[in-house]
C-alpha cells in the first residue's frame, strides 16, 4: 500500500496547514474607523451630481488627504478601446479643506462643462499621478424621452452592512436608471466623518456612474463647531449641487428639468414657508409634463406618533394647485403608498401620489390611515420609476428584488390622471402584533 504523503508541496506542511486552520477560528480584527476611513493620495468617496443642466454638464466630486497639490478631472468620448485617453481633455478642479472626526482632508470637484445631450462619456479624476479608474457616465437628452430613475427613502442604520445590497440590487434591476433620488438621512450621526464613509463606501463604483440626487434629512443637521444645530459639514463639500433654490439653501434646495420632468428637492428641515412660495413661483411656468418632488418628512406620515402637520399645510396647497405627479419621501422607517390624494374642492383625478419608504435596517410601527393604499413593516425597499410619454410606472421591489408594490400613473386631456394599481395579491409585510 502506498503511503499517504501528508505534505502539500513545498511550501505548505501540515505544520502550515494546521497554523493556517487555528487562524480562521481566532477573532476578527476590526479595523478602527479612522484607519478604514482615512483619506490617502488616492481619489475616494467619487460621487456623480450636477451643478447646472444634466443634458451639457457634469459634476464629479471626490476626496484626497492634504498631501495632495493638485487636483483635475479628465474627460472624453467613450470609445470602444483604450485610444481615448489621447482625445481627453483635462478641467482644473476646485479644493476645499474640511477637518471631521476622522481628520483634515480635502474635497475636490470638477464641473464638465459643453458636453453633447445623450453621449457617453469616460473620465477619471485625481493628481496628474494618482488617478481614480476610467468610468463612464451617459447624458441625458435635451428633450422629453423615456426616462428612468431610481429613489430610496432613509439609508442611516446598517449603511454599509445592509443598505448596500439594496442599492446594488436597485442598480441590477435598472442599469440605465439617469439618477438615483435619496429622500433623507443618508446617514445617522452627522458628525460621524465614518458613517459617510459607509454611505460611499456601500455604494461604491455606482456613484461613479448614475448622478445622485440628494435631499437632507433631520440627521443630515447637527451640533456645529460654533454650538448651533446646522447642516452637516460634509454636505456640501461631498456633493456640488445646484443654487437654484430659495437663497440661503443653496445645494439643499434645488431643481432640474430632465428629459420632460421638473425634478424638485426641497429642505424640509428649515425654511419651509419661503420654499412654499418659491414652488409656486416654480411651478407656475413649467414647460415639462410631469413634476416629482423628493423631500424627507412625509406630508402624510406612517409612523406612529408623528405627523407633520405644519409642513403639510404649507406645502400640500401648492402641491394641489399644480398637480404634482408624484412625492418621494422617508423620515418614518416604515412603507406606504397613496392612491391619488388632491384637495377638497378639486378633483381626484388632479392628485398626487404620495410615497414613504427606507431603504436601510432602521424599522418602526407602522400606524393605520385612510390615505395608505399599500403599506410595510420590516421592510427595505427600492423604488424604481420610468416615465414615457403620458405614463409613469412605479415599482418599489425589496432587498431580494421581489415586487412588493406597483402602479400606473397616465396623464389624460384637461390635467386629469388614471391610476391604476398593479399591485401584487401577495400579503403585506406587517409585524405579527400589527396585523389586522
Amino acid at each position: 500500500m502506498k503511503k499517504f504523503n501528508y505534505s502539500f508541496g513545498s511550501h505548505f506542511t501540515v505544520r502550515a496547514f494546521f497554523l493556517a486552520s487555528l487562524s480562521l477560528s481566532l477573532p476578527a480584527q476590526t479595523i478602527p474607523p479612522e484607519k478604514l476611513h482615512a483619506p490617502s493620495p488616492q481619489p475616494d468617496r467619487i460621487i456623480l451630481t450636477w451643478a447646472a443642466d444634466p443634458a451639457t454638464t457634469q459634476a464629479v466630486t471626490w476626496r484626497t488627504d492634504t498631501s495632495v497639490k493638485k487636483a483635475l478631472g479628465q474627460i472624453a468620448i467613450d470609445e470602444d478601446g483604450p485610444v481615448f485617453p489621447k482625445r481627453a481633455r483635462d478641467v482644473a478642479a476646485e479644493t476645499e479643506k474640511l477637518s471631521t472626526n476622522l481628520g483634515d482632508a480635502l474635497y475636490h470637484s470638477v464641473k464638465f462643462e459643453g458636453l453633447t445631450p445623450s453621449t457617453r462619456y469616460v473620465y477619471r479624476v485625481g493628481d496628474g499621478d494618482n488617478f481614480s479608474e476610467w468610468a463612464t457616465f451617459t447624458t441625458p437628452s435635451n428633450k422629453p424621452e423615456p426616462l428612468e430613475f431610481i429613489y430610496f427613502g432613509d439609508a442611516q442604520v446598517g449603511i454599509y452592512e445592509f443598505w448596500s445590497r439594496v442599492l446594488r440590487a436597485s442598480y441590477a434591476a435598472a442599469p440605465g436608471a439617469k439618477f438615483i433620488i435619496h429622500a433623507g438621512d443618508l446617514i445617522n450621526t452627522s458628525e460621524k466623518d465614518e458613517q459617510w464613509g459607509e454611505w460611499h463606501r456601500a455604494a461604491g463604483w455606482i456613484n461613479q456612474t448614475i448622478p445622485s440626487i440628494p435631499t437632507p434629512g433631520n440627521h443630515e443637521y447637527g451640533k456645529l463647531n460654533t454650538g448651533e444645530r446646522g447642516l452637516n459639514r460634509n454636505w456640501l463639500p461631498q456633493f456640488t449641487l445646484p443654487e437654484n433654490g430659495v437663497t440661503g439653501l443653496g445645494e439643499t434646495n434645488y431643481y432640474y428639468d430632465i428629459q420632460g420632468v421638473r425634478v424638485i428637492s426641497l429642505n424640509s428641515n428649515q425654511n419651509q414657508a419661503e420654499q412654499a412660495a418659491w414652488l409656486d413661483h416654480l411651478l407656475q411656468n413649467n414647460p415639462n409634463q410631469w413634476t416629482v418632488l423628493t423631500f424627507h418628512h412625509p406630508i402624510f406620515s406612517t409612523a406612529r406618533n408623528r405627523d407633520n402637520k405644519e409642513l403639510r399645510e404649507l406645502w400640500k396647497p401648492v402641491i394641489d394647485k399644480y398637480g404634482v405627479d408624484l412625492v418621494m419621501t422617508g423620515h418614518d422607517h416604515t412603507y406606504s403608498r397613496s392612491r391619488l390624494i388632491g384637495s377638497e374642492s378639486a378633483p381626484k383625478d388632479q392628485g398626487t401620489v404620495y410615497v414613504v419608504s427606507v431603504g436601510g435596517s432602521k424599522m418602526y410601527d407602522l400606524t393605520e390611515r385612510d390615505w395608505m393604499y399599500r403599506r410595510a413593516e420590516d421592510t427595505q425597499l427600492y423604488q424604481i420609476i420610468r416615465i414615457n410619454g403620458s405614463k409613469l410606472t412605479y415599482e418599489a421591489r425589496t432587498a431580494r428584488g421581489r415586487l412588493y408594490d406597483a402602479f400606473e400613473l397616465e396623464k389624460r386631456s384637461g390635467g386629469k390622471k388614471k391610476l391604476t394599481d398593479r399591485t401584487p395579491t401577495d400579503a403585506e409585510n406587517r409585524r405579527p402584533a400589527s396585523k389586522q
